[in-house]
């Protein structure tokens, strides 16, 4: 097995309420940097204490949608430099090379591909790329549910010059066969071509469940290696929610977590996909510093 993969950290919202910041729906984890930012600041550095190379800005739950129309429009922009200021002291504070990943989240909703506006778009992307760009070392465009609103979020960042990290959410219902597929229904394939036609860095998997990340994987390492392209990143960070049928509903609640994906037992995930070609690997919503720090004794 290779030993030449990067380790992201892991989620954020669940790390925060066990640390006991204020949490709750819609704003996820954006409450905490509002309220009390200094919650932030211990998460992004259990991580780095754990071992991780990445670090993700918390800014997933800046979208209006979670924040509200009218605090986004007053302190979208503000927020976000917030979360990026946060990170980028913790990573620069660490004694080794940690980098800042700049999130960029779904715009209208999580695992709801139908939501998207393209044309409302571009003018959120603005606001929070403008607040996040001066602290992070590339971005991370993640829970993307469709092609479309992932390379709009392309779009609104290419002028800046770093590097692009496309993470799309995968269709993970229990019993469900077939290729891989996004939210949207697109395939896997088809997915990972569109995106790499757009010069990113790097091509993930994440906010799914770990049994429907292999496949996806596979997909995609078969066709950046057809595209002759192996500097692209291929990565994975699966969550760890209880299997749930789709809900029409944005916030049907917080969702439970698996008890079966203890550290242990998702280190045997992270194993499979690097031996399915991954070279990112981390956690999503219920992966902790202490996942993280078995990946990392691991490497």
């Amino acid at each position: 097995m290779t030993h030449d993969y990067a380790i992201l950290d892991g989620g954020m919202g669940r790390l925060l309420e066990s640390l006991g910041a204020p949490f709750r729906l819609p704003e996820w984890s954006a409450l905490a940097l509002i309220e009390a930012p200094d919650f932030v600041r211990r998460a992004h550095q259990a991580y780095v204490d754990a071992g991780a190379d990445i670090i993700t800005t918390n800014s997933y739950g800046l979208a209006p949608h979670m924040i509200g129309e009218e605090r986004f429009h007053l302190r979208g922009r503000d927020l976000a430099n917030d979360a990026g200021r946060i990170a980028r002291a913790v990573a620069d504070a660490a004694p080794r090379r940690v980098q800042v990943a700049g999130s960029l989240p779904p715009l209208f909703g999580s695992y709801r591909p139908e939501a998207f506006i393209a044309g409302r778009a571009p003018e959120i992307l603005t606001e929070l790329v403008a607040g996040l760009a001066p602290h992070v070392d590339l971005w991370l465009i993640e829970t993307q549910s469709s092609t479309l609103e992932a390379l709009t979020a392309v779009a609104a960042v290419s002028a800046t010059g770093q590097p692009v990290y496309v993470s799309y959410t995968l269709r993970d219902e229990e019993g469900r066969t077939g290729p891989p597929e996004l939210r949207s229904g697109e395939t896997v394939a088809d997915a990972v071509a569109a995106t790499l036609a757009q010069k990113v860095a790097a091509v993930l998997f994440n906010c799914s469940q770990p049994e429907a990340m292999t496949a996806a994987v596979a997909a995609a390492r078969r066709i950046i290696d057809a595209a002759g392209l192996p500097e692209i990143g291929l990565g994975v960070y699966a969550n760890a929610f209880t299997p749930e049928p789709p809900s029409d509903e944005p916030y049907a609640g917080i969702s439970e977590l698996r008890t079966d994906l203890d550290p242990t037992s998702y280190l045997r995930w992270i194993r499979i996909w690097i031996a399915a070609g991954a070279t990112i690997v981390g956690g999503c919503c219920g992966i902790g510093p202490e996942h993280v720090a078995a990946i990392c004794r691991d490497r």
